[in-house]
């Protein structure tokens, strides 16, 4: 798979040289690569649903479209990005922990092919405004997990969070369900974990979710059509060039994946983290009681996921010669540099004393895997600096 490594001379083709360099760069063309053969991967009976969450740019969007199943929203908001990115006849299904009538109204009207239910009240709820609007509303019931799971980055279930309706509490909700008359019970929703790297835990994590599954719809004697097993197909910021082993899960979950069920998985940051990247210009360096900082035209306020995750982010430093100053051009050789941004706090930090042979004012620091949860989790108004650039390239910057 590739990972979107642009030279300092791409970079200045596509970038305003009249201003400092603010900017993320997508290649569009590996992206779309890159998830077909993803898709490619799956099983004949899996669908693969783009959870628009991890980056919700509608140029992306409409490169999707024609190659996923659908797209997996958490708001009103993200169905009318939807919509408007992609038009009337894309698939859309929904989940997220808290709903209001007007969401769910807003589901009806849009043609939402799947509301995911997160509690006995939203049951209730979906059931009401559902009735009232004179139709039958599809569901799934996401189910949090009575754990334990395998570690991720990110646990949604097997543990005391706001998400899903607890295992135990499942019997309650489908005995519920038979009195919900505006409701369609098609199957469960597992979203357990974030960000897991293990292929082989991950698919076994499924496999029981879809043994749970099945057993629950044999017991209380309902039709079983859909699970969706949720994302949660990790990256490595430590090691760009790493890879989930999406044909090792497949090979590992086949064997429970058979039959008439629908399969569906919603991931995100797996689809667009590499192939763009957040390239910020260096505007000044110095020396702080020993530590040396870079300073950047940019930051967190940008590209929050590094500071979200308390981890450095991956980046190249582009050196650039011209240096149109009379005075001498700070630099740091052979040292250990911190990556700050142009915030007014000391939490708004990309990377923090990692080696660098040089760097220099007026170089470019390259972000790479910038493509998820950066600009779309980013605090982008705070302080009121200007926003970066959004530019879309070829593959010939791949």
């Amino acid at each position: 798979m590739t990972l979107l490594r642009p030279t300092m001379t791409q970079i200045a083709a596509v970038v305003d040289s009249e201003r400092p360099v603010c900017a993320f760069l997508h290649d569009l063309d590996a992206l779309r690569r890159h998830v077909l053969r993803i898709v490619g991967s799956l099983p004949a009976e899996a669908e693969l649903f783009y959870a628009i969450k991890a980056n919700n740019d509608p140029r992306i969007l409409r490169m999707l479209a024609p190659h996923v199943a659908g797209f997996e929203v958490a708001s009103s908001g993200e169905i009318l990005r939807v919509r408007e990115a992609t038009g009337p006849d894309v698939r859309i299904i929904m989940g997220g922990p808290a709903r209001t009538n007007d969401d769910i109204e807003l589901i009806l009207a849009q043609g939402v092919e799947r509301l995911h239910v997160e509690s006995l009240h939203m049951l209730r709820l979906a059931n009401a405004v559902a009735a009232q609007a004179g139709t039958v509303l599809p569901i799934l019931l996401r189910v949090n997990l009575a754990g334990p799971v395998p570690g991720a980055t990110l646990t949604m279930g097997g543990a005391a969070t706001q998400f899903g309706i607890a295992q135990s509490d499942i019997p309650d909700a489908l005995r519920l369900m038979k009195n919900c008359r505006a409701l369609r019970f098609e199957g469960f929703h597992f979203h357990t974990v974030s960000n897991n790297r293990d292929a082989a835990g991950h698919a076994a994590l499924c496999a029981m979710e879809l043994d749970l599954a099945r057993s629950w719809a044999t017991e209380h004697g309902l039709d079983l059509a859909v699970v969706n097993l949720g994302g949660g197909w990790g990256v490595d910021y430590d090691d760009p060039d790493w890879r989930f082993d999406v044909e090792g899960f497949t090979r590992a979950l086949a064997p429970h994946a058979a039959g008439d069920l629908n399969l569906q998985f919603e991931c995100g940051r797996i689809l667009t983290a590499y192939h763009a990247v957040y390239v910020c210009e260096i505007l000044d360096i110095k020396a702080v009681h020993g530590r040396a900082f870079a300073l950047l035209r940019g930051g967190t306020h940008h590209f929050r996921l590094p500071s979200s995750w308390a981890h450095n982010h991956p980046f190249v430093i582009l050196p650039r010669d011209a240096w149109p100053h009379p005075w001498p051009r700070p630099e740091c050789t052979d040292s250990n540099l911190t990556l700050a941004g142009e915030l007014c706090t000391p939490k708004d930090v990309l990377a923090r004393d990692v080696p660098v042979a040089r760097a220099r004012v007026g170089d470019l620091v390259c972000f790479l895997m910038a493509g998820a949860y950066g600009w779309d989790i980013s605090h982008h108004d705070f302080l009121c600096h200007a926003h970066p650039e959004s530019i879309y390239v070829d593959e010939a910057v791949a």
